[in-house]
């Protein structure tokens, strides 16, 4: 896995004498430290104990990129970029400040010669050690810093907006603070960087990075399986010249346009990707584990890679254009109400299934609608009984993917039924409503609101629809709403009205029946209800007289069993409106 791993001092790392290249991949994010890592950097080099040896300043980690037909050595940065992108600006503006000084000894001019070839190739002066990813005007910002410092003579122009971007304001950050420092400072701050050491570890591959990676405490934004993926397949395509660089990005960016910049996302469906259609000779590489996970994507991907970078290309862009439409429907989708659903009742681990459905039988729109359906119904159960258990669910919809690979010829909804209701796959209606009997709240108090939303959305009319899925700084308007109080102090009308004035009594009955689905129901102002007294969340209104109590017009509150004109509200009405409910949620769930 590790090629080797030695402990170097700066001055090693960037050595005049070495011809060595330090790649960051082209599209890999662009430089992201700012001002509190700037100074870190710098405060480590100083010292606190001004010892005249430099401190010990992290680790990279990097991948051989070496070839039999190149004589410069190139290593390939996958962790370690912030930091000697900063090295790097620091050399700079030290070089910059130290040129000023009008000195003639030699030992003067030859240390700022040395401080030019730390950067730049002694062989090739328009050349530098450190090639910066291309996001952002990321490379030309950093040549253009170079030019300015004095030690790269390019003269591409000046790039637009440079100041705006960070890598021009470290440049300035250490700039600024070294014209305060005398000659001899600067000089003794050179000595400290060069004296300073960092572990340089090197792999073999993609693959050993990213795994050595997660094992190690590393500073810094953390890297991601798709950063890798992405970048072994751009270079794939540009080396054997199937699309250039900058086009094979454009195309990428339409993959990561459909997924959002969720890593998270983009992670998923890589793996939903290949289980989808590992069936497919096209698709299917040799693994032990059978199927994607976590840990084997970023092998999987890089033999995928090697079978056809450009058919993985163009796949990758029509199938996540369909994951897409799951993350995030659109209203004009056919399938919106449905990719919502599935989406609001955590119904994910299916897109596996859907990926492959939406992709052999997308004419068979009325099997599509229905098995779409049928999954937010599978979930409401699986999500309320938690089983079949989490880690079970991908092989379930993969094998539900052969299933249907056996039956292509006669798909129906009651095949991709019978296989998901299996009872191996699927809680009895019995265990489904113990789940909904019991504190269906303490249990899964998502599912608890799906179920009340569902119920509530069945019963809109055109006068009383509302989107009570609406969200305001990441949350959501409408939320549950206990009736009888959930809080420790139980108030005494609330006391006096479920238990005659008995304090332990209420306690009790409060711990029993406060978290039931009859006591549960949506309202847009729970902070203006809370611990008030029955009567006065009935008929609470707001400043300027709109209802925000149980005269709101919700089904919930009133024709299913009727909150807005109740009186009092006692243990036997949320035994009575739990019934009533649990029938509701059998009838839609079922």
């Amino acid at each position: 896995m590790i090629q080797s791993a030695k402990d170097i001092p700066i001055h090693e790392l960037f050595s005049p004498e070495l011809a060595i290249k330090y790649v960051i991949p082209k599209y890999q994010r662009e430089y992201t430290w700012r001002k509190e890592n700037w100074d870190d950097l710098f405060n480590d080099i100083m010292g606190e104990n001004g010892s005249e040896e430099g401190p010990f300043l992290g680790s990279i980690i990097c991948v051989n990129k070496t070839t039999e037909t190149v004589l410069s050595p190139i290593l390939e940065i996958i962790d370690g970029q912030q930091r000697l992108t900063t090295l790097s600006l620091l050399y700079s503006a030290i070089h910059a400040r130290l040129s000023i000084e009008k000195k003639d000894d030699d030992e003067f001019k030859s240390e700022l010669t040395n401080l030019k070839y730390r950067l730049v190739q002694k062989k090739k002066p328009k050349e530098t050690k450190l090639e910066l990813s291309y996001q952002n005007n990321n490379f030309e910002d950093y040549k253009e810093i170079l030019e300015e410092s004095g030690i790269l003579d390019v003269k591409d122009g000046k790039p637009k907006n440079l100041g705006n971007r960070r890598l021009y304001k470290a440049y300035s950050f250490f700039s600024t603070k070294l014209e305060s420092y005398p000659l001899n400072e600067v000089r003794k701050l050179l000595d400290k960087i060069n004296s300073s050491h960092i572990i340089k570890i090197e792999v073999n591959t993609n693959s050993d990075a990213f795994n050595l990676f997660e094992s190690i405490n590393n500073r810094g934004v953390p890297l991601s399986a798709i950063d890798l993926i992405k970048n072994s397949l751009l270079s794939n395509l540009e080396k054997n010249k199937a699309r250039t660089i900058d086009d094979a990005f454009e195309e990428w960016k339409i993959v990561i346009d459909n997924l959002t910049e969720d890593p998270k996302i983009q992670e998923r469906f890589l793996r939903h990707y290949y289980n989808a259609f590992k069936h497919n000779d096209k698709i299917k590489v040799k693994i032990k584990e059978g199927k994607a996970t976590k840990s084997n994507l970023i092998n999987i991907y890089d033999e995928l890679i090697k079978k056809d970078a450009l058919l993985l290309l163009n796949d990758l862009k029509s199938k996540s254009y369909i994951f897409g439409r799951f993350i995030n429907p659109e209203e004009n989708d056919e399938l919106y109400k449905e990719f919502t659903d599935l989406l609001h009742i955590s119904g994910a681990p299916s897109y596996i299934f859907l990926l492959y459905l939406l992709t052999e039988f997308k004419n068979n729109k009325e099997l599509l609608g229905e098995t779409t359906s049928f999954l937010s119904k599978y979930f409401v159960r699986r999500s309320l009984t938690d089983y079949p258990a989490t880690r079970n669910l991908d092989n379930i919809f993969v094998g539900l993917v052969e299933e249907c690979e056996k039956n292509k010829k006669n798909i129906s909804l009651e095949i991709i039924k019978n296989f998901l209701t299996n009872p191996e796959r699927y809680s009895s209606e019995n265990i489904f409503r113990e789940k909904l009997e019991s504190n269906i709240y303490e249990i899964n108090s998502e599912v608890a609101r799906y179920i009340l939303c569902k119920v509530e959305e069945e019963n809109f009319t055109k006068e009383s629809e509302i989107d009570l899925w609406r969200r305001e700084k990441e949350k959501y308007v409408f939320t549950i709403e206990h009736i009888l109080p959930e809080g420790e102090r139980l108030p005494k009308e609330w006391v006096n009205m479920i238990a005659k004035g008995d304090k332990e009594e209420a306690k009790r009955l409060q711990e029993q029946f406060v978290h039931k689905l009859g006591n549960l129901t949506m309202t847009a102002y729970n902070s203006n209800l809370s611990n008030l007294s029955f009567d006065k969340k009935r008929d609470r209104k707001d400043k300027k007289g709109k209802n925000i109590g149980y005269k709101n017009n919700l089904y919930l509150n009133g024709e299913i069993y009727p909150l807005n004109n109740k009186k009092e509200w006692i243990i036997e009405d949320i035994e009575k409106r739990t019934r009533i409910l649990i029938d509701e949620a059998l009838k839609l769930f079922c």
